[in-house]
């Protein structure tokens, strides 16, 4: 076999396409209107997709983490206002058992145990009790159970309820009545505080479900005769004068039995249940709700009264028009009442305190649903007039809201009165200093509010300096430093630089020689991320006075989080270059390295270990290449443990390399150094394939150089590396086996530029590649066809007397100049490359799939025709493969065709010879 010999500069004119001048850009808009060309100095901008904006690169501060939880899973009550009003009291309902689990054990008072076990007893009998029984059920209580399950409690309201059903569909009315009077008086019962919510869903489900079906048969009676034919249909909006007599009657029949209830809150809740009703007896129902809501002040528990007027609150809102004084009514008696058994600041603690803020925390939803129905959809006048009754009005001096009251005004506010208003809510917050709510979260829910919508600057102002003065004296840190996160976000969004330098100072004075807990270092937290969102340069955050001091009180995983922000931020833009800002940044990334959730601890979309990476990619000392070769070696020393680090490390060493060689001076030492520190770093990276391309790059570097011992070191490296390397079945294999494959056909590539070493024979290199496609057990017939497909091109260039490529323009010899005119060392080539093509013969035959046959047949014999000089040796070769190739492969296959042409050439070539 000889190699054909090749001219590679005449080949690279031959091959060469010819180039024109554009006349466009060709990323640019072309006008297709009447054939004309834009000019070149009209060419359109165009927007590149992979150029992010900078609008899009900051991230607000809030996005960090999530500081608050709901107490409850399920709807939150913030997503209650949003569903429609069918669905919104249930959805309501639902949240607030959720709120309030109640334990598994419930104990009961005599009435609701006397009821339950009624409920039973009537439950076993055939025939049911008598009446008296039912209306008396103390006379069968002698052995009452005292405490029984929650589930139990809950079965027997769900007996009830069925038993209703029975009952109504039996037209037996008067027990219908009956049980929803037992069930009713459940709710007097508040023995067990935690359950009561859950009681209260499932009582008020019981009368939702007797008001539907009283008012479904009064309105049948309205427009069906005895006979059911229909006679007329109510309007949607129907008067009095619309309601037949026999309808009228059945109504006011109704109404005289529940009038007849001799006990208070079972009386309100049956009319609450008929309420709309009441439209079939007179046009303004609005009437009875005012006689309702006096008559509910006569509970005296503070709990089951606000349970009732929440109650009154939903049925009023079935109502085709509601007057929403009514509702301000049964807040400004819930408020009254709580003033009462809440006068002050608790300063006591005990049962009795803990029993007081367990019963203002079930009271708060009734608050907030109806405050909620209050401001829905208000118009001005009524806002007006609503505000007027609170005592919020213009003159707000003498208003007495009770603090859980004012929060919950305070967060349904439309934003416009929040924000006018700013001052005098500041001074009523203050007022309202009672025990029913945090005071600290009325401050706070003020600085959220007027965040919704900027207030002028002077309001803000105002605010702050106000705001700074209340807060400092409260003696908790978390509390004030929840404060003012709130009120950061005002400050930020009116450039308030003054106010953001007093805050700092404030907080760092708060903070000095005191602990912070979680809750107080997640609230920092937040206010460092509002703080780094705001600027677009770390630096100009990092010097904000007391900055730096602030960020080190952060621990833990708030600390970390923090952290990868920065890391974000100082990662998104161009290189780093102020020594001041890698100092930092260094020791934050080491302390977040050190920290024990490290390896969970994750940004909005980027791993800790590709920030830390990124950061290191970044750093720029500029000709100060030592100094960027020392802190390299820092970041190893301190960043160890991260492989992904290890291989940035290798690629900013190889690249301070290159800089310093396009230098004048080359800096040959500092190459040596640079090359050395690839050398130590590579062994530490335990991916095979990355090891071996990082060996690859290094080598290529000294090179370039003009280290030609260290190459030949580092090649031998990575050819080691090969050997030890193993591809394991699975669904990467496939993948690994190809970039390995392209790795090795590039290590192909770069031998023809390493000349020869006197310390081995002249093939040593092409040689151990043969014995690793011969040696590994995991070596497919495909992967050996492929690899020995370039080695074999490797051979037949370094046979020529001109190289196609040279290290440094040719300045270092290559193989052709060592070994020019020696025989011995083109026989050697010409006999391993002899050894090759058996291989590939064999590895051919070796292959199980018959279509990768034919393809593998085509490679090798397309290598071999690119490599020698058509022979009669080579061109048997040549037929044979080409004899498989058409064996597995249609006819029509291009890549047949075309080799089959080319085989056809050459052997015309061999003819003429």
């Amino acid at each position: 076999m000889e190699f054909r010999p090749r001219d590679y500069s005449a080949e690279a004119e031959l091959f060469l396409l010819h180039r024109k001048r554009a006349e466009t850009h060709p990323l640019s808009l072309l006008s297709s209107k009447q054939g004309n060309k834009i000019a070149n100095d009209e060419i359109v901008k165009y927007d590149d997709p992979l150029r992010a904006s900078d609008d899009n690169a900051t991230t607000s501060g809030a996005h960090l983490e999530d500081i608050e939880s709901s107490p409850a899973t399920g709807v939150s009550s913030e997503e209650v206002a949003s569903l429609p009003a069918e669905k919104e009291w249930s959805s309501f309902t639902r949240f607030m058992t959720q709120r309030f689990p109640a334990s598994k054990l419930v104990s009961t008072t005599s009435v609701s145990t006397a009821i339950i076990k009624v409920e039973k007893t009537y439950e076993r009998s055939s025939t049911g009790m008598h009446s008296e029984e039912l209306d008396n059920p103390q006379n069968v209580t002698e052995n009452e159970v005292k405490v029984i399950t929650r589930q139990d409690y809950i079965y027997c309201l769900r007996e009830f309820k069925d038993d209703l059903v029975r009952a109504w569909n039996a037209n037996d009315r008067v027990t219908c009545l009956k049980i929803s009077v037992k069930v009713a008086k459940l709710l007097k019962d508040t023995s067990v505080l935690q359950f009561y919510p859950t009681l209260f869903v499932l009582v008020t489900d019981i009368m939702d479900m007797l008001g539907n079906f009283v008012w479904d048969r009064i309105k049948r009676k309205a427009e069906f005769t005895e006979d059911g034919v229909k006679f007329c249909s109510l309007p949607e909006n129907f008067k009095l004068k619309d309601i037949c007599e026999s309808a009228k009657e059945t109504c006011h029949n109704w109404f005289c039995k529940i009038g007849a209830i001799q006990e208070l809150l079972p009386r309100i809740y049956l009319e609450l249940a008929l309420l709309p009703c009441w439209r079939f007896l007179c046009d303004q129902p609005v009437v009875v709700i005012q006689r309702l809501v006096m008559m509910a002040r006569g509970l005296a528990d503070p709990l089951a009264s606000a349970y009732c007027r929440l109650y009154m609150t939903h049925c009023a809102l079935k109502l085709p028009s509601c007057d929403v004084g009514l509702l301000v009514s049964c807040i400004n008696d819930t408020n009254a009442q709580l003033k009462h058994f809440i006068p002050a600041k608790e300063t006591k603690t005990g049962n009795s305190t803990d029993n007081k803020v367990l019963l203002v925390g079930l009271m708060e939803p009734a608050i907030e649903y109806t405050v909620k129905c209050i401001f829905k959809d208000v118009s001005q006048r009524q806002l007006d007039e609503t505000l007027q009754v609170f005592g919020l009005g213009r003159n707000m001096d003498n208003s007495q809201c009770a603090s859980i009251v004012l929060h919950h005004v305070l967060k349904e506010l439309p934003v416009e009165v929040v924000s006018s208003n700013a001052v005098e809510f500041l001074q009523l917050i203050e007022r309202s200093n009672d025990s029913s709510f945090h005071q600290f979260l009325n401050y706070r829910l003020l600085g959220l509010r007027l965040c919704e919508r900027r207030p002028p600057v002077d309001i803000v102002d105002a605010v702050m300096n106000n705001i700074l003065k209340v807060i400092a004296q409260n003696e908790s840190l978390d509390e004030y430093l929840t404060v003012i996160d709130a009120y950061l976000d005002i400050v930020l969004q009116n450039n308030l630089d003054s106010s953001v330098r007093t805050i700092l100072e404030a907080i760092s004075q708060q903070t000095r020689n005191r602990v912070i807990d979680e809750n107080g270092l997640l609230s920092l937290q937040s206010i460092i991320g509002k703080l780094l969102s705001r600027y677009q340069h770390l630096e100009d955050v990092f010097a904000l006075s007391h900055f730096l001091e602030i960020l080190d009180l952060l621990v833990g995983r708030p600390r970390n989080i923090i952290t990868i922000y920065i890391l974000k931020m100082a990662t998104r833009n161009s290189y780093i270059r102020d020594p001041a800002t890698i100092e930092l940044l260094f020791e934050i990334s080491q302390a977040l390295n050190d920290s024990s959730d490290f390896a969970n601890v994750k940004g909005d979309d980027s791993q800790p270990a590709h920030l830390l990476s990124r950061f290191v990619q970044l750093v720029d000392f500029g000709i100060e290449r030592e100094r960027h070769l020392a802190f390299l070696v820092e970041c190893r020393g301190a960043f160890g443990t991260i492989e992904e680090l290890q291989e940035t490390l290798v690629h900013s060493s190889n690249g301070l390399a290159v800089k310093a060689l396009k230098d004048a001076n080359k800096h040959v030492n500092f190459v040596k150094s640079c090359i050395a520190f690839s050398e130590v770093t590579l062994p530490s990276i335990s991916a095979q394939i990355k090891q071996f391309n990082l060996y690859l790059e290094t080598a290529e570097v000294a090179l370039l150089g003009g280290l030609i011992s260290h190459s030949d070191q580092l090649i031998d490296s990575a050819i080691s590396c090969l050997h030890n390397m193993d591809i394991k079945d699975g669904s990467r294999a496939a993948a690994d086996a190809d970039l390995l494959l392209s790795s090795i056909q590039k290590l192909c590539s770069l031998l023809v530029m390493i000349p020869g070493n006197p310390g081995h024979e002249s093939t040593y290199f092409p040689k151990i590649l043969i014995s690793f496609v011969n040696d590994i057990p995991w070596m497919t017939p495909r992967m050996r066809t492929r690899i020995l497909c370039a080695i074999l091109p490797l051979l037949a260039t370094c046979s020529q007397n001109r190289l196609p490529y040279h290290a440094d323009n040719g300045v270092f010899w290559g193989s052709n100049n060592v070994f020019l005119g020696d025989s011995a060392y083109l026989h050697e080539l010409v006999s391993l490359s002899e050894h090759i093509v058996q291989i590939l013969v064999d590895a051919i035959q070796q292959e199980s799939s018959s279509a990768m046959r034919g393809i593998m047949a085509l490679e090798a014999c397309n290598s071999i025709l690119s490599s020698f000089t058509i022979r009669d040796e080579t061109y048997a070769i040549c037929s044979k493969l080409m004899e498989t190739a058409k064996l597995y492969m249609s006819d029509s296959n291009k890549y047949l065709q075309s080799t089959f042409h080319l085989l056809e050439e050459k052997s015309q070539f061999l003819v003429r010879c």
